[in-house]
This record gives structure tokens, C-alpha cells and sequence, in this order.
């Protein structure tokens, strides 16, 4: 979020390990939490949402195809903005706060719920949910890719239940499913970032999607939608890593023989083989 916004004229970063570095020394190891209480309150729901609705609607699609993996995957995405957007509001206001052009503003926010009831209360709910077309606009494809690259790696590695190597396949699986698809739609994910902070220090430079990528990149040119990649992706691979295979092996053993009966109607994720 740092990198996505920073100004160009005065970075405060030069790259994702500076900005590591930089955070620590100036904020201590507790700058790097910043904002975390809001994915805490929300990514529980976020996931059971998107597994719910995804294995849903594969379900009503009624083939376990590539496409239908993108179709169900893309519905999951969609749905899960209501909860997504103003989490991540939260995240990057909390992010921001007492740094670069705001750090000699005072801090408004006490944490990630104060955050959200100071922006109710101030905008109503067209502030609770700034940026949410592009975050629509992102997440949509994004599970889509996420999960048809999930389904394409597990059937070409040919994760089995029996496997000794399953859970290496699914984690290598999962990460890879991460990080494509962060690629997918990352330069919506800076517009993203730069609209929820637009506004922080008092004053307000884009109208729109359209004028934020138009400002943007006549300011800095291409490489701007590329800001903050790498660090998204040193993030990407271990996180949705270990979120596929907990889900998966979770699956696994509650679809065991001594557990089926319990567990009806069918999974959650639907796999070519015995997964």
C-alpha cells in the first residue's frame, strides 16, 4: 500500500526491501502490523464466503470444468466484496496514517473498527464502501483465475488422497494460484489503493476510476500500475499456499470414510480425483 501510493516526486521508499527496512527503523516491528486488526475481523469471512459460494456454484454448474472452475470462482469474488472493500479501507487508512505527507497529521484513528465508525459518520456509506466498483472490478476475475489455476495445477501434479507428496503438491498448488491471480488484475489493485487513500491528508485528487488511471500514469508512466509488486507477491505465494492446502486437507479428512456420512451433501471443492 506504501508503494502504491507514495508520491513520485518524493518517494519515501525505494523498493519493497528499503520499505521493509525503513518501516522497522522508524516505526519499529509493530509498523509492519499496521492495520491489522481489519483483515482479522474480516478475512475469516472473506474465506468462508468465497469456499461457500465458489463449491455452490460449481455445484449448480454441474460440470467440474476449467471454465466452470473460473465462473464459480469469479461469482465467489464478486460476492465477497461487500466485506472486502471496506476491510481493506480500513487497512490502507490504518496503513498510511502517520507516515509520509500525513505524518504530521494527528492520528484519527485509534484502530481498524474506530476507522470504519469515523468514516460512517463523517461520509455515511458511500465512504464505508470508496472503492468499491474497483474492488469489484478486481476481485471478480481474480478468483476466477485464482481458482481455475488451483483446479489446472492439482489435476496436472495428480494430487491424491493416497499421495505421500499431497500436501507439498498443494501447497505448491495454492501458492502458485496466488500468484496468478495477484497478476491477473494487480494494476487495478493500485487504483484501488490510491482511491481508499485519496482524500487522507484533506485533499482529494481523483473523481473516478477513469482520472485516477489517466493521473496516474501521465505522472509516472507505466511502471506506476506495476508499484509494490514484489512485495504482493513475496505475500501471495505462502499465504494462498497454506490457505488451499488447509482447506483441501481439512476436506480430505472430513470426506474420510469414517466421517462421509456426517458430512453430506458433497464437497466443497470438487476434484477430478479422489481428493
Amino acid at each position: 500500500v506504501r508503494l502504491q501510493v507514495q508520491n513520485v516526486e518524493k518517494p519515501l521508499y525505494r523498493g519493497t526491501f528499503h520499505c521493509f527496512q525503513s518501516i522497522i527503523k522508524q516505526e519499529s516491528a509493530f509498523g509492519l502490523y499496521k492495520g491489522i486488526g481489519s483483515p482479522m475481523m474480516g478475512l475469516t469471512f472473506i474465506n468462508a464466503l468465497v469456499f461457500g459460494v465458489q463449491g455452490n456454484t460449481l455445484r449448480a454448474l454441474g460440470k467440474d470444468t476449467p471454465l466452470n472452475q473460473f465462473l464459480a470462482g469469479s461469482a465467489a469474488g464478486a460476492i465477497q466484496c461487500i466485506i472486502c472493500c471496506p476491510m481493506e479501507l480500513a487497512k490502507t487508512r490504518m496503513q498510511l496514517q502517520g507516515t509520509g505527507k500525513y505524518k504530521l497529521k494527528m492520528k484519527n484513528y485509534k484502530n481498524s473498527l474506530d476507522c470504519l465508525i469515523k468514516i460512517y459518520q463523517k461520509e455515511g456509506l458511500r465512504g464505508i464502501n470508496r472503492g468499491m466498483v474497483s474492488t469489484f472490478i478486481r476481485e471478480t476475475p481474480s478468483f476466477g483465475f485464482y481458482f481455475m489455476t488451483y483446479d489446472c495445477m492439482t489435476r496436472y501434479l495428480g494430487c491424491e488422497a493416497e499421495d505421500s507428496y499431497v500436501i507439498p503438491k498443494l501447497l505448491f498448488s495454492g501458492g502458485m494460484s496466488g500468484i496468478v491471480s495477484w497478476l491477473s488484475t494487480y494494476p487495478m489493485d493500485v487504483i484501488k489503493s490510491r482511491l481508499q487513500a485519496d482524500g487522507v491528508g484533506g485533499v482529494t485528487q481523483y473523481n473516478g476510476i477513469l482520472d485516477c488511471v489517466r493521473k496516474s500514469y501521465h505522472e509516472e508512466g507505466w511502471r506506476v500500475f506495476t508499484r509494490g509488486l514484489t512485495s504482493t507477491l513475496l505475500r501471495a505465494f505462502p499465504v494462498n499456499a497454506a490457505t488451499f492446502a488447509t482447506v483441501t486437507v481439512f476436506l480430505m479428512y472430513m470426506r474420510s470414510e469414517d466421517n462421509l456420512r456426517e458430512c453430506e451433501p458433497g464437497p466443497v471443492i470438487q476434484q477430478p480425483s479422489s481428493l
